[in-house]
This record gives C-alpha cells, structure tokens and sequence, in this order.
C-alpha cells in the first residue's frame, strides 16, 4: 500500500472512530499510531483530528505521541479540552501530563491546574514532589482496599461502584489495611472470589495469613528496585507504602514497562553519543548540532591517537608492513572494548553490578579480555607470519594484541563505574573514552614493541 492510501486509510479510521462508527474497541496506542502517520504529511489535519477525540481518550492519546510532538498540541489545543482529559486520567497519567504542558507553557498549566477539583490538584502536586528516580513518581494513587475487619461482600459492592464509575481501572489485587491504612495483605482477585463473601476479611485470613503477606515498596526508593521486584515475582502491580507502612498508591506492569523502555532508548542513544531530543527534532539543524558536538570530542580524542603515531613516524618509515597491520590491533581493541562496556553498562542499568559487586564482574570482564587476547594474538601473530615472514614482527603484534585486548578489557569495564560514582550516566561519554584508550594503548604498544624489537 502507497502512502498516501495509508494515510488516506488512517484519516477513514479515525473519522469512524470519532463518529462511533466503529464495533471494535480500539487502544490509544492504536489511534497514536494512525496519527503519528497523518502528521508526517499533514500536521494540520493531525491537529484537527486529534482536538476531535473524545475526551476519556484524549489524554492517553497524547501521552502515546513522541514527546516532541507536545510543543504544537500545547499551543493549539484550548485548556478547557486538557482539563477535561486530565480528570479522565488516572493519577500517574494525569500528573505527566501536567508536567509536559507546564514545560511548554507554565501560565497554561497554572491555568489547567486551578480549574480541576481539590482532590485532582492535591493527587498532582503530591506526586510531582518526587523526584524522577523515585518509585513514588511512578505510583496512581487509585488502589482498590478494604479494612481488615471489613465484610468482603461490602468491600465487592464498593469495587463494583467505582468500576461503574469509571474510578477504578486495571484491577488485579485487593490490598487489605488496618484501622490507620496500613498495608497488611495483598489478594488476588482470583484467589478473592474463593472467599466466603459473607465472612470478614479477618475470619477468611485466619491461619492463612503467610499466604497473603505482600510485596511493597516504599514510595522513597529508587524505581530500579521495584523493576527488580517485578522481574523476581512476576508481579501485575506493586503497592506503595510511606514511611509509616501507610498504602498510599500502587505501580502497574504497565508503568514498569514503560520505564524499562524509556531507559533502554536513553542508553542506546547514549552510547552512540547522540541526543534523542534532538534526533527527534525535525529540524535536521538541531541533529546535527547534536551529533557534531560530539564528533568533535571523538575528533580531540583521535587527534591524542595520531600524536602518538607520529611519536614512531621513523619506525613505520623502515617497515612498512606496521602501517598494514597497525589499524587492526586498534580495531580489535576498540571492538573488544565495546563489547564489555555495553555488558557492564547495562547490568548497570538493571542492578546486576553496583559498587559493592563490582570487583567479581571486573574479574570476569578481565578473565574473559585476557583469555581472548591470547587467542587472537597467537592467530594474529600466525598470520602475521605466513604474511610477512617474519617472527619478530609476529611476536611484536601477537604481545601488541594481548595488551590491547586486556587494556580493553579493563576500562571497558571500570569506566561505566567511574562515571557512575561521579554521578554522570554511565551510557554517556563512555564510548569516546573507551576509543581514546584502545587507540593510544593500541598504537603506543605495537610501535612502541616494533621499535623495541625490529630497529
């Protein structure tokens, strides 16, 4: 199918949808995608049909778009459609769209903000006073809970109610509190229909209390540790506690999901030395702004690599066969190198190495660069041999090989932990130090070796 019949197809889609001419029910992540689509050739169109949205999807359709496509809807869709999808939302929802549109126009969600009911505006301002690495600012604060000496018959009335109301959304858990709103226990709504509906929640649990203790966390700790709680326990939802073990809101697979996935985009973008922000841009000015910046570091960087070149312009004068042989040990090196940077950056990312741990994964890393340096140094140096004919050249590029590979091996492994501890995030920057050492070390060992050995 052509373009413009996708687009075409996609203007059908969401016209039908407005009009409720559809039978099937469709998600926001569906109706961002038919609009991302119309946007990249009609943005006006994009904008009309996007303001036409009914307003208990509006929101969530908005969240679903990339985040540079926020500039234009905060500018030309009217408040009074905001605050009415933000009332639709739930908590955590609602709170990152406020946040979005106080980047773009702080007046605008000044304005939005004083409009919603008392109990929006103190849900939003609770939760924006987390920080973003917090499990709190991730949390919606609608859970559905009983009181321990409540009937499960009443508490199975009051879900009833709000789900009709449309207060309450993806329910899989009943969390039980005591008279001050403790968390207690956690349910399973499959497990709860088993109950005897008649009984309390206290006389159904008795002596069985061990089965239900839940999994929690509290709303200060970092966002990773819940990642890791989902990950261990297969979890559909967590719930929050303060610091008096007061259930005060729950995170859901799907928010988790969604962190996972923000964070491993910033990490390939970051490796790779780029902007997402920018790359987003359509302004193909700001990408290149983005990227040339650090081009021109990896430029600085490479410029220590031909200093130290030139430091043996005589040796490479003599035998010629270094300046066909030298840039595969830099490559090797640089190769090796980003193998075990993008390991330990990751494991990083998701908790699997941390400062008290890292002296057995930077064994390994150096077990693993040393055993592989051996390998292709020894293949390298054979080759070498059969190609040039001469062992001294052989063992010059065989050691070369192993040093480089071992030296790879080495900051490949600590610089993501040395960024860390200076608090920089350890997927940015490293690549251009990681190539800086593999080329220096690289070309300073198998000159260095050449001239030792064959002048």
């Amino acid at each position: 199918m052509s373009l413009e019949k996708e687009i075409q197809s996609s203007i059908d889609f969401l016209n039908d949808y407005i009009d409720d001419k559809l039978d099937i029910e469709t998600s926001a992540t569906h109706l961002a995608k038919n609009l991302k689509l119309i946007r990249k050739e009609d943005e006006d169109k994009f904008l009309e049909l996007l303001k036409k949205l009914p307003n208990d999807i509006f929101g969530e359709v908005v969240l679903e778009l990339p985040d540079y496509y926020i500039k234009d809807i905060v500018q030309q869709v009217p408040k009074e459609q905001f605050k009415e999808a933000i009332e639709e939302l739930e908590s955590d929802d609602a709170t990152d769209l406020m946040q979005d549109i106080e980047e773009i126009d702080q007046d605008k969600a000044k304005e939005i903000l004083g409009t919603l009911d008392e109990q929006d505006q103190e849900e939003i301002k609770r939760l924006r006073k987390y920080a973003e690495e917090q499990a709190g600012a991730h949390m919606q604060t609608e859970v559905f809970k009983a009181f321990y000496d409540e009937k499960i018959q009443d508490a199975l009335s009051r879900l009833r109610r709000d789900k009709q109301k449309g207060e309450l959304e993806n329910i899989h858990h009943l969390f039980i509190v005591d008279s001050l709103g403790r968390l207690m226990f956690s349910i399973g709504l499959e497990d709860l229909i088993l109950f005897d509906f008649s009984k309390t929640f206290e006389e159904e649990l008795k002596n069985r209390e061990d089965e239900f203790q839940p999994k929690y966390i509290k709303d200060d700790e970092s966002i990773e540790e819940a990642v890791h709680i989902f990950e261990d326990f297969d979890l559909s939802a967590l719930p929050v506690v303060d610091y008096n073990n007061k259930l005060i809101g729950r995170i859901t697979a799907d928010d988790i999901h969604d962190f996972i996935q923000e964070s491993a985009t910033e990490q390939i973008y970051g490796l790779a030395g780029v902007d997402e922000e920018a790359e987003h841009d359509e302004s193909i000015t700001e990408a290149g702004k983005s990227r040339a910046s650090w081009l021109f570091v990896n430029l600085i960087t490479a410029l220590f690599a031909s200093l130290v070149i030139g430091l043996f312009d005589h040796t490479i004068e003599s035998f010629v066969a270094l300046a066909v042989l030298m840039p595969i040990v830099a490559s090797m090196g640089g190769n090796a190198g980003t193998q075990t940077l993008t390991i330990m950056v990751r494991q990083l990312a998701l908790g699997e190495v941390d400062f008290k741990n890292a002296k057995d994964a930077i064994k390994k890393e150096l077990i693993l660069a040393f055993s592989n340096g051996i390998i292709f140094g020894v293949l390298m140096g054979l080759i070498a041999f059969f190609w040039f004919k001469d062992i001294r050249l052989s063992l010059v590029i065989s050691t070369s090989m192993l040093i480089n590979l071992f030296s790879a091996g080495l900051t490949g492994a600590t610089i993501p932990l040395l960024l860390k501890k200076l608090g920089i995030d350890p997927a940015v920057g490293s690549t251009v130090l990681l190539t800086t050492v593999t080329d220096v070390v690289g070309f300073f060992s198998f000159l260095g070796l050449a001239t030792l050995v064959l002048l």
